[in-house]
């Protein structure tokens, strides 16, 4: 099958670029005082609300490929969503299935890695504490730890991520205590000894994404491997005690480490013959530390004493890096996408961001694939993100990729272009209302001169986010304020302004129309009929 496109025939196509801006994080939710998107100044983009080219977009659940409509959306399914023009079952969707069939259990990894701690080792589970379902669930770990014990492993540890950002700023503690729950039932039935051997904050340790920081994922390493870290009895002590000392959500408590209490060691290092599993489903934020446990040459940092252990993720994280080489539940094939289709048929585009969402607009935009898709006919840039806490510079670095996204269409050489402002979410990551507001002005502002500039070269320029984050930043019940640092449920924008409206096209979105009817929308728009099996274009031809 060719991957060439055919011509619309009645329309063309635009007569300059085609530029596609994903404001990330920025859903469309009711005015009020936890909506930043709504209470910022941004006159760019009310304009673009009211005008006839806008609609709004499903963006979470079911028509991204998540389980069910309760799920939120993230950045990661949300590009393969935009890039692929179809729905496809992503992480925590295929995962549940393999743990609901058995599927998951009669693999050969896992298989691996009960044989190979059953020979003398310990069983060492590592992941983000939490059922927000974006990059791990609770019920998956604990599906693991159950099946372990029935295969007769009697020692296992668990070296938990607290979230903080896709769940209530500071509810590590409900989670820690089902999970000491579902510890001493185990240890009970099984004559087991499985215990939290150590902690910290997912934005303090280990979850680095697109090396952005290193530093962070030795810190995570030192922790679970070395026992680095601040010594408690318990995760719970742990927890509490840090709670006493900072105002800070569980996502950047500091690392700890849990001691026996009879002597001064921690109990839960990782040595020559342990079994590691991670089980985050989410890949970004999972790469660097699958490095860090199973490459042979690695650069990155001192990883001191390293362990030979047999390591495995829930999926394979980079299918083209091979990251990690062991897994468990194979991960979404996403083919034929967008990027394929326009580079067959010749057109030449860029993508560009910041790094903490380049690779959404390369890697997750691509169908989860390294690398370029055609180095003659695409341009891929990077802009240095900061390794801040992202509401003390809420500008990000919005201003850097607009100026570099208007040099490259300048030259005149793209067809279309593609880039990610990541502030609605990373800002809105931070529960910082004033933060946020800031950072939908500047989104603002940049959309603004990319509208003039793409006008002035006879082109036009599609609006529209990934999901909702910055549209509810804070719940209020009974009078109490908590921050929602989560992803919300919200609908997405979608507008597309012009030079000069085509005569020809009409905006006409299907029903229940989501992401996945962007790509068929941009194919048109450069005048090619999308493929048979893509979702709906959101335009018609008159």
């Amino acid at each position: 099958m060719t991957n060439t496109l055919n011509k619309l025939g009645k329309f063309n196509g635009i007569d300059g670029p085609l530029l596609l801006i994903i404001a990330d994080g920025v859903g469309v939710a009711p005015h009020g005082p936890a909506n930043a998107v709504a209470l910022a100044n941004t006159p760019t983009l009310d304009k673009l609300a009211v005008s006839d080219w806008y609609t709004e977009l499903k963006a979470h659940g079911t028509a991204v490929g998540l389980p069910s409509d309760d799920d939120m959306g993230n950045s990661e399914v949300g590009h393969n969503a935009l890039g692929a023009g179809r729905i496809f079952a992503q992480g925590a969707k295929l995962v549940n299935a393999a743990i609901a069939d058995g599927s998951v259990f009669e693999s050969a990894v896992w298989q691996a890695a009960c044989e190979k701690t059953l020979a003398g080792g310990t069983l060492h589970l590592l992941g983000l504490h939490s059922d927000g379902n974006v990059h791990s669930h609770n019920d998956h770990m604990y599906a693991l730890l159950k099946q372990a014990a029935q295969r007769g492993i009697k020692r296992a540890r668990l070296h938990l991520l607290l979230d903080g950002r896709d769940v209530p700023p500071r509810s590590a503690l409900d989670y820690i205590d089902t999970t000491e729950t579902v510890l001493e039932k185990i240890n009970q039935q099984f004559h087991a000894d499985y215990r939290i051997a150590s902690g910290g904050g997912r934005m303090r340790i280990t979850m680095d994404r697109y090396q952005a920081d290193w530093d962070m994922v030795k810190r995570g390493y030192d922790c679970h491997v070395h026992g680095v870290g601040r010594a408690f009895d318990t995760a719970r002590q742990a927890v509490e005690t840090l709670y006493q000392e900072t105002d800070k959500g569980d996502q950047y408590l500091e690392p700890f480490v849990i001691h026996d209490t009879s002597k001064p060691d921690a109990i839960g290092k990782i040595v020559d013959g342990d079994c590691v599993v991670l089980y985050n489903f989410r890949g970004d934020r999972a790469i660097q530390i699958s490095q860090a446990f199973e490459s042979v040459e690695f650069d990155k940092f001192d990883r001191g004493q390293h362990p030979n252990t047999f390591f495995a993720g829930m999926l394979q994280y980079d299918g083209d890096l091979k990251v990690p080489g062991h897994y468990l539940v194979d991960p979404p094939r996403i083919d034929r996408t967008m990027g394929e289709f326009l580079c067959a048929t010749g057109l030449r585009s860029f993508a560009i961001s910041e790094t903490q969402k380049y690779g959404h607009v390369t890697f997750f935009w691509n169908g989860n694939r390294s690398g370029y898709v055609d180095e003659k006919l695409e341009t891929y840039v990077e802009i240095p993100s900061d390794n801040i806490e992202f509401d003390q510079a809420p500008a990000m670095k919005a201003r850097e990729i607009t100026d570099k996204t208007i040099e490259l269409l300048e030259t005149g050489k793209f067809q279309w272009g593609r880039l990610n402002f990541a502030n609605g979410d990373m800002v809105g990551h931070t529960g910082n209302v004033e933060a946020a507001i800031t950072a939908m002005e500047v989104v603002d502002e940049c959309v603004e001169k990319l509208i003039k500039v793409v006008h002035e070269l006879n082109g036009a320029v599609i609006y529209t986010a990934d999901h909702g984050n910055a549209d509810i930043m804070f719940t209020d019940k009974d009078g109490v304020r908590s921050p929602k640092t989560s992803h919300t449920l919200n609908p997405v924008p979608l507008a597309i302004s012009f030079a000069q409206a085509p005569a020809e096209l009409a905006l006409t979105p299907p029903d229940n129309a989501g992401l996945v009817n962007v790509a068929a929308t941009v194919i048109n728009l450069l005048g090619y009929q999308a493929p048979d099996d893509y979702q709906p274009s959101l335009l018609s031809v008159k």
